[in-house]
């Protein structure tokens, strides 16, 4: 599956479906913690839009690529290194919003980590992830392509599977020569991951299954079979009741 990397129109993408309310949080100055942040990018982000941001990544490596660049260019956002799983530092009720961006297939227990993100919340704050969509993005998962090299259809392989794998991709529209990326991925089914935020105490508000425009898709024709035949995104957003 070389081609699930993403574009920056693809992230400005994740931004259009979540404007209003992630307006509404990191405008007002809310407390909001990053899982599984990398090295930053997005906590910077937030933090330029007026968050009090926190992130947490259990990569050392990342968190002092993170911790680098607000050395930098102070933005005033705290970083930990610690699993999404493991929040034991930071007291019950001492943020307003939990958000992942694309980090919460890529580590285990995921029940864990939403009973922490459900401890860790005031009564009333948001949780928001995005994450490769479980329905589609599964392990040996690939494309049916016609005898002139489109593609027709998606084969999904494995949805059952829980079995921890490798998932090796690299940017779209990326060279060939360009270094893939290895990530850990632990499958789950759809109802294993609402489920999961349900069996933590949240209250689901909004499911999206965001595609690429059709604009993009003749700038980028690689990715018209995520326009026109499965999903490669799932975004879930939920509150903790107040």
């Amino acid at each position: 599956m070389s081609d699930q990397g993403f574009s920056e129109e693809e992230v400005a993408a994740y931004w259009n479906v979540n404007a209003g309310p992630w307006a509404q949080e990191v405008r007002e100055g809310r407390d909001v913690l990053d899982a599984g942040c990398g090295e930053g990018h997005n906590t910077r982000l937030l933090a330029r839009a007026g968050a009090r941001v926190t992130g947490v990544d259990i990569s050392e490596r990342m968190i002092a690529l993170a911790v680098d660049e607000e050395r930098r260019a102070p933005l005033g956002i705290s970083y930990v290194c610690t699993a999404y799983t493991r929040l034991e530092m930071f007291p019950s009720a001492s943020f307003d919003a939990v958000v992942s961006f694309m980090a919460m297939m890529d580590g285990p227990s995921f029940d864990r980590a939403m009973a922490e993100a459900f401890r860790v919340l005031r009564p009333g704050g948001m949780l928001a992830f995005s994450i490769t969509h479980p329905c589609f993005i599964t392990r040996d998962a690939k494309w049916m392509r016609d005898e002139h090299g489109s593609k027709v259809a998606w084969v999904v392989r494995n949805y059952f599977n829980p079995a921890p794998w490798v998932e090796r991709w690299r940017f779209t529209d990326a060279t060939a020569d360009a270094p893939e990326f290895a990530v850990p991925r632990f499958d789950r089914t759809l109802s294993e991951y609402l489920n999961a935020v349900l069996d933590a105490g949240f209250r689901l508000t909004r499911i999206e299954e965001p595609r690429p425009s059709e604009e993009y898709c003749r700038a980028h024709p690689s990715q018209r079979g995520w326009r026109e035949h499965a999903g490669l995104f799932l975004h879930v957003r939920a509150a903790k009741p107040g």
